[in-house]
């Protein structure tokens, strides 16, 4: 696929997914959509960590409401399932670690986009923001099922209802994101995470992800047993074998990622 409305590339087995609409701040209409799909499915294939970013001083504004795919026709219920649910699925499915690195404000779908990778990193400055209900809506783009399991059920229902904005301090606090960093910090430490996880132990990030994510549908039992299949599999790794090595001769390990 040719790309119009975001920037792809590989380097140093970190897959960079650039949203570039910075003139609609980075709204996500169905071209983006699409593209964006095609590329989480790319990276899952050509790099060992994704990071998908926006251009310019917004993340993402959400639904661009001027779509001209869209014009005079919007019906939610379709976009929403045969657009977004395939975008989400294909952040949310991605075999490798993904990184939002929340350049600026997250508004509306957008702010969900974010909540859809593993790890949220946004600059200090950013803000997410809700804004459903100022225009008649529910949070949606994933919004109510990542909402209660990071920010817990009061902080979600309030963010959904009043469409405040909640700062990149306050996301942090309440465990919605990762970590917030100091704009002036905020390229150079998310490039530095992406890149130690481009160089870690891939498939026991892939585990990892499966393991964690499943403790929302199993009981203890079931978690554990879980827990025992995977770990089960990655002692068959070439990336234990070697971390074992790497731990018993004092030396960084070199991870192949399988």
């Amino acid at each position: 696929m040719q790309y119009e409305t975001i920037r792809y590339a590989v380097r140093e087995n970190v897959a960079l997914i650039t949203m570039n609409r910075a003139e609609v701040m980075n709204a996500l209409n169905t071209q983006m959509r699409a593209e964006l799909t095609h590329a989480f499915q790319m990276a899952g294939k050509e790099a060992r960590v994704a990071v998908l970013t926006g251009k310019g001083k917004a993340f993402c504004s959400g639904q661009d409401l001027g779509d001209r795919a869209n014009a005079g026709n919007l019906d939610l219920e379709r976009t929403l399932r045969d657009e977004y649910v395939p975008m989400l699925k294909a952040i949310f499915d991605c075999p490798v670690p993904t990184i939002c690195a929340v350049n600026g404000a997250a508004a509306g779908a957008g702010a969900n986009l974010a909540l859809a990778a593993d790890v949220v990193i946004a600059t200090e400055s950013a803000v997410f923001l809700q804004a459903f209900t100022r225009i008649g809506l529910i949070p949606d783009a994933g919004g109510t099922y990542w909402l209660p399991r990071q920010m817990g059920f009061a902080k979600a229902m309030g963010a959904a209802l009043f469409a405040d904005k909640i700062t990149a301090k306050q996301a942090d606090d309440w465990g919605m994101i990762w970590e917030h960093v100091p704009d002036d910090d905020f390229l150079d430490h998310w490039w530095n995470r992406a890149l130690h996880l481009a160089e870690g132990p891939t498939v026991a990030y892939r585990n990892a992800k499966a393991a964690i994510r499943g403790t929302f549908d199993n009981d203890l039992e079931g978690q554990l047993a879980l827990e025992a299949h995977l770990q089960g599999e990655l002692g068959q790794t070439r990336d234990f074998k070697e971390g074992v090595l790497a731990f018993l001769e004092k030396r960084p390990a070199a991870y192949e990622g399988r």
